[in-house]
């Protein structure tokens, strides 16, 4: 691996403009967006928005990411889910054809929540 097959995305997102999607658009904003796994994982939260706004933040950071690649299709939000393992980690997978492999971070406040995403292409 060189280390331009590196490729790095970032993003920030409001959580009151996450939550006020989610009233406002409701369904159509969450099936848009995220998985069924994905919105069961942010409804069992005391405070979901907080958590959609991480993922939300995570998926247009590894789009960030791609893009960077040179990668030049569409990569709609559905096509990138965001899984937790046990201990809390987010594990990213894509349904796009692509060949590398994708990682990301995320971290919010009651606020705020930022995402950073690598991609490592094969």
């Amino acid at each position: 691996m060189d280390i331009s097959d590196i490729f790095i995305g970032t993003d920030i997102v409001d959580v009151s403009r996450v939550k006020l999607s989610l009233e406002k658009q409701g369904k159509r904003f969450r099936d848009r967006i995220f998985s069924n796994a994905e919105q069961n994982y942010c409804d069992e939260k005391p405070l979901p928005e907080i958590h959609f706004s991480g993922k939300f933040a995570a998926k247009e950071s590894i789009i960030k990411a791609i893009k960077s690649s040179g990668y030049k299709k569409v990569i709609p939000f559905n096509k990138i889910e965001i899984i937790n393992s046990e201990f809390g980690a987010p594990n990213v997978l894509l349904d796009i054809d692509l060949l590398g492999d994708c990682k990301v971070s995320i971290s919010h406040t009651n606020t705020h929540a930022i995402a950073m995403a690598i991609f490592i292409s094969a």
